[in-house]
């Protein structure tokens, strides 16, 4: 056989293919699902709405794997880590510190998160701490991780 009689021939076998799939899938009124999500008659979490909305979520911190964590803004450059320990070391003990550097100039990007062992010690920090003065600038704090897509300072105001 030539080249294009077993392209005709493969062109006019897909094509009886598809027909009858076709047809299958109108008999039954159905459409025929594949990939991910779609095994063995199976609904996804998208379609039998297993996912959580904002709207449905109560508000409130959430606890992280270890502890309670709480977000610092507008952290003045030049401060130190340290410098920043000291002054949220005060109610109680910090189990973890993080504050992001930025690369090329090697000073504070302007956050730094917290964490507390205890959430009534999150809880005093963000209390005491919120829009005080740190190296000349009021500082923001509140809760890294939340329920609900509100903050405490929008509910504040």
């Amino acid at each position: 056989p030539r080249p294009f009689e077993k392209r005709e021939t493969l062109a006019r076998a897909m094509e009886v293919d598809d027909e009858q799939s076709e047809a299958r899938s109108e008999s039954k009124g159905e459409w025929k699902l594949k990939g991910r999500g779609h095994r063995g008659g199976q609904t996804s979490e998208v379609h039998s709405g297993g996912f959580e909305s904002v709207e449905e979520a109560s508000g409130g911190p959430v606890k992280s794997v270890e502890g309670w964590i709480i977000f610092v803004t507008n952290v003045h450059e030049e401060a130190q880590e340290d410098d920043i320990l000291d002054k949220f070391g005060e109610f109680g003990q910090v189990q973890n510190i993080h504050v992001n550097l930025d690369r090329r100039t090697g000073f504070v990007k302007g956050y730094a998160l917290i964490e507390y062992g205890e959430r009534s010690e999150a809880q005093a920090a963000i209390e005491e701490m919120h829009e005080q003065d740190l190296f000349g600038q009021k500082i923001a704090v509140d809760w890294a991780f939340r329920k609900s897509g509100t903050s405490a300072r929008r509910r504040r105001q």
